[in-house]
């Protein structure tokens, strides 16, 4: 009988780094449960639950998200996704967040995408959502099949408020705050794989191969457990 080994990864990188199109690729070509604390977020919110309206209450003022709120609405849903590999995105964003994930799950790899700061201000003013699912387009490297339509639902897409040049400032420098600390903590440990690159689709391949290498890695250990 062969014993199956889990693959648990996390991916980081700053607001437009292109964390969402690379998680995509990630899910189809190795299988892996896209865990989105974004998602998760929008689906209490929506759903008005306990947590959510806790969510929304600190959104609407402006507040950080406490550590341990998000920490337990993601565990809850790692819970549930026990016996799938997965790969987290958007958590954890502070090292005490980090720890707490440690203490619950072991974490193969962390992917970090290293985009430079004045990249992410270009792309981030030709980003498009579709507010009710958050999917993400970019004019520029993931356009919609028809310009200003959702692809799946064919609903309007919407700009978000603070795609504006200061507030995207004032964004990326909170982010590298905030989680720097996070990439340090992973890479003490010796988890931490930075992929740096200005495009998406030439950032992909590097990850695509570290990726098969580590899975492949993980699936020969499976393979030789009985």
């Amino acid at each position: 009988m062969v014993l199956r080994v889990l693959f648990r990864a996390v991916i980081m990188g700053p607001p437009g780094s292109g964390k969402g199109t690379v998680s995509g690729r990630i899910r189809k070509s190795f299988e892996l449960k896209h865990i989105s604390s974004g998602d998760i977020l929008r689906t209490n919110i929506n759903a008005k639950t306990e947590i959510g309206l806790l969510v929304k209450s600190c959104i609407d003022q402006g507040h950080l998200i406490p550590d341990d709120i998000i920490t337990r609405l993601i565990l809850f849903e790692l819970r549930k996704a026990e016996q799938s590999s997965w790969l987290l995105d958007g958590f954890p964003r502070t090292v005490r967040q980090a720890e707490a994930l440690d203490e619950a799950y072991s974490v193969d790899t962390v992917i970090n995408l290293n985009v430079p700061f004045q990249t992410i201000k270009e792309r981030l003013t030709s980003r498009w959502l579709h507010l009710p699912s958050g999917r993400v387009y970019n004019t520029d490297f993931n356009p919609p099949k028809i310009p200003g339509l959702d692809d799946v639902t064919g609903e309007p897409l919407a700009q978000r408020d603070d795609d504006t040049p200061e507030t995207v400032t004032k964004r990326l420098h909170a982010y590298e705050t905030q989680t720097e600390p996070v990439l340090e903590y992973y890479r003490s440990k010796g988890v931490l794989e930075t992929f740096s690159g200005t495009e998406t689709n030439k950032i992909w391949p590097h990850v695509h191969t570290f990726l098969s290498g580590k899975v492949g890695s993980v699936n020969h250990k499976a393979a030789g457990k009985v």
